[in-house]
């Protein structure tokens, strides 16, 4: 059983909820980025959400988490090829991580010794067919910024040392928070981010009351408190597995497409991956619900995440972003 608070107990916070099952359901969104206040429950979406997720097929022992025999990179020594189920992979990648650390690190001496592939595959390798959190992603270095725009345009890690590489696949949905008051993010990551959501601790007492009330209920009997929202996470998860079937069979009217321009030109986002991140994110959102086909309701549900984030700076609209998008939404989408 898993220990994660479960995903179905965090009070409020429905646009990052609704962000983060958005990917689950179609991991080509491209990650979702959570800018807010401390303590709104940013990493503990991030591993509820991963614990209540289908597990996945995998070789026993494989280092980066490969479906089949025919996908094991060949510098990992897996002796064992049978297939098992294991947890959705969540790995941290730490501020302080060096680079080996993340990309992997080659044993120079080694292969030029033996003539052998030596390698120790790192958190890209582990976090592949899953989830990389990175907290306070708007204070990462700049030269691991650099290396994740490269793995995210790819999907494949590459390692190279005195002539010697090594490449393996590096898949997974990015997931980053911070606070925007500690420093603003680099627009070349900003932009690979698929959706984007702001979160705010609760100002109301009743909402906070709850939020007190079951975060001390888990840290008082954990296996109780798990036990008591069991069903709501299966409830999620099954919705998870079923939208994932269905994702590939939703409509698109040429009308949607048209929609999905059309709001772009307005709000003047740059190129063409604000469209295309809007129509995934709503099929994905479409599948949820269990709908056929996309409608203009299933943009407005998805758009002030897709697009926000993807905004020029107006020194003339003192509004948020969120607020363009949805004042932009509703003059473009009636």
């Amino acid at each position: 059983m898993s220990h994660a608070f479960p995903f179905s107990a965090i009070v409020g916070q429905d646009a990052m909820k609704q962000a983060m099952l958005l990917t689950a359901i179609d991991a080509g969104i491209g990650g979702v980025l959570v800018f807010g206040d401390r303590g709104t429950g940013k990493s503990t979406a991030v591993r509820g959400l991963a614990a209540l997720l289908p597990p996945i097929k995998a070789i026993k022992g494989c280092p980066v988490n490969s479906a089949t025999e025919a996908d094991i990179p060949d510098w990992a020594n897996v002796a064992d090829r049978e297939v098992v189920e294991k947890p959705t992979p969540v790995v941290d990648l730490p501020l302080g991580a060096t680079e080996d650390r993340v990309v992997g690190a080659l044993d120079i001496e080694k292969a030029l010794a033996k003539g052998e592939k030596a390698f120790e595959a790192g958190l890209l390798a582990r976090a592949n067919r899953g989830y990389l959190y990175i907290d306070e992603v708007n204070l990462l270095e700049d030269h691991l910024v650099d290396l994740l725009l490269d793995v995210a345009q790819s999907g494949e890690n590459l390692v190279e040392r005195e002539g010697l590489s090594i490449r393996h696949p590096a898949r997974f949905v990015l997931v980053g928070s911070g606070n925007p008051e500690e420093g603003e993010l680099r627009p070349q990551l900003l932009d690979r981010f698929g959706l984007s959501v702001e979160v705010k601790s609760p100002k109301d007492i009743d909402t906070r009351i709850e939020v007190i009330k079951r975060r001390d209920a888990f840290d008082q009997d954990r296996a109780k408190f798990l036990k008591s929202w069991a069903k709501s996470d299966e409830a999620i998860r099954k919705s998870i597995i079923a939208a994932r079937k269905r994702l590939s069979k939703i409509r698109t009217s040429d009308e949607i497409l048209k929609d999905c321009a059309a709001l772009c030109l307005e709000l003047g986002s740059d190129g063409l991956r604000g469209e295309l991140t809007l129509l995934r994110a709503a099929r994905a959102q479409a599948a949820f619900e269990g709908s056929s086909e996309i409608t203009r309701a299933h943009l407005r549900a998805v758009a002030p995440m897709a697009l926000s984030h993807r905004l020029r700076r107006d020194p003339l609209d003192e509004a948020g972003s969120t607020t363009r998008v949805m004042r932009t939404v509703e003059a473009v989408l009636p």
